[in-house]
């Protein structure tokens, strides 16, 4: 223990109350008393050794194989299953990496743009005009139904599939609910598996994903598209295919409630607040320019990353924050603090897309996706995802918040997400654009 930074000297029991309740705020405390490296020391979690200096953070994501992966939220690992690609270890993660990249980079990325503009139209003329309304929960639908359609390809339209929907749409509700992010948080990832809830709720999600890849395994040509399809077909460079039990995790891993919802409602939750940037965004979207879209996301995910931390094991010996780390210790590059630090950005805590506009933001500096080899897989896809949702949204109708004042972030079972759902009301704008515009290229 004395090798470690200093940090916090409560209880385990009373900094797990600190992280699991207001782990943002107590967070920013820590880093004022302590500054850019502490160690906090969480029961059901452990030792970590917080970083907040982005020369330590680079140290961290380019040191390769001396730095092993571990698991930042507890119900990861029970939710994901340990041959997933987010908690494999190397050398079998950058394989399966390589195995993966193609779904979600490059072409791949392009082709399904226009997919997502028409999910996001779709989405949009379900809901009510006139009468508030929870944003977050409309955004779960538009990512669930984009990562069906991106898993499924066109099969996910079938009757067959419908079930899973509802399955996958009832296991993020038992992951959300407030009771049950209580129990996880002082009963620890142990309580999870034991419930009746969770695996029941897991347990049909399980049975209608494997039914499909048996399908596809019977019959690879009637149905052969989708990333399902491509990952029965895979195979390793020994000839060797993708096991049931890789194919569960990997499958499980896409279709669970990522953090592109909640990150969607809080863009809107912040663009709201500000009608001198709602209209700037729409003058950019009818203008076919995208600048001031790109930083509005980017700025988004600065201010409201989908995790505070990224966490790291390290297999060898380390000098991070003036301390000698032995191998074994786990650290925590903090996106969180590096973020609303403001001598990387002055006036950290404004929403000030106009930071980002004809600006590249710092490779250390700016890391909602974490980075280096283990550097969120889907990135690319999921600011695609928001841009195209954002533009359909400033097209099609105009949204006000409901109340003036910012809404808090509240723990979801993976990311943050606004207290109140950002909650909106939704007017037709008085002129219409004539038809749908073509897409910029991002």
């Amino acid at each position: 223990m004395s090798a470690l930074p200093p940090g916090p000297r409560l209880p385990r029991s009373l900094q797990a109350v600190g992280w699991t309740q207001r782990p943002l705020p107590w967070l920013e405390r820590c880093h004022r008393r302590y500054g850019d490296t502490f160690t906090l020391r969480i029961r059901h979690y452990g030792d970590w050794v917080i970083l907040a200096d982005p020369d330590d953070v680079k140290k961290v994501f380019t040191a390769g194989r001396a730095v092993g992966v571990d698991v930042a939220n507890p119900l990861l690992g029970p939710l994901l299953g340990p041959r997933s690609v987010m908690l494999l270890e190397e050398p079998e993660h950058m394989t399966r990496r390589k195995l993966m990249l193609p779904s979600f980079h490059g072409q791949a990325v392009q082709a399904d743009s226009e997919m997502m503009a028409t999910v996001a139209r779709e989405e949009i003329e379900r809901w009510p005009v006139g009468e508030p309304f929870a944003l977050w929960p409309r955004m779960q639908d538009i990512t669930l139904d984009v990562v069906m359609r991106a898993v499924f390809g066109p099969d996910s339209k079938s009757p067959r599939l419908q079930p899973l929907r509802e399955r996958l749409r009832g296991l993020t509700t038992w992951m959300n609910e407030p009771r049950n992010l209580a129990m996880l948080a002082f009963l620890g990832p142990g309580w999870v598996v034991r419930s009746r809830g969770y695996r029941e709720s897991m347990g049909a999600v399980e049975e209608a994903v494997m039914a499909e890849v048996r399908r596809r395994k019977a019959d690879p040509d009637g149905g052969s598209l989708g990333v399902v399809s491509m990952l029965v077909r895979a195979q390793y460079e020994d000839g060797s295919p993708l096991s049931d039990r890789d194919l569960r995790d990997e499958l499980v891993t896409l279709l669970s409630d990522g953090p592109t919802s909640s990150t969607l409602a809080w863009t809107f939750e912040r663009l709201l607040r500000h009608p001198d940037k709602v209209e700037r965004l729409r003058e950019d979207v009818l203008a076919g320019d995208g600048s001031y879209l790109d930083a509005v996301v980017k700025e988004t995910l600065r201010l409201r990353p989908p995790v505070p931390v990224v966490v790291r094991n390290l297999l060898e010996p380390m000098r991070l924050g003036g301390h000698e780390l032995p191998a074994g210790t786990t650290v925590a590059p903090c996106i969180h603090l590096i973020h609303r630090d403001e001598r990387h950005y002055p006036e950290a805590h404004r929403f000030l897309p106009e930071r980002f506009v004809g600006k590249q933001p710092g490779t250390y500096t700016w890391i909602p996706f974490g980075g280096g080899v283990r550097r969120c897989l889907a990135a690319s896809y999921a600011e695609m995802e928001m841009k195209r949702v954002l533009r359909i949204v400033s097209e099609t109708i105009e949204l006000r918040a409901v109340e003036s004042g910012a809404e808090r972030a509240r723990k979801s079972a993976i990311s943050f997400a606004p207290d109140q759902k950002g909650l909106v009301i939704a007017e037709p704008r008085e002129s219409e654009p004539a038809g749908p515009r073509p897409l910029a290229p991002v």
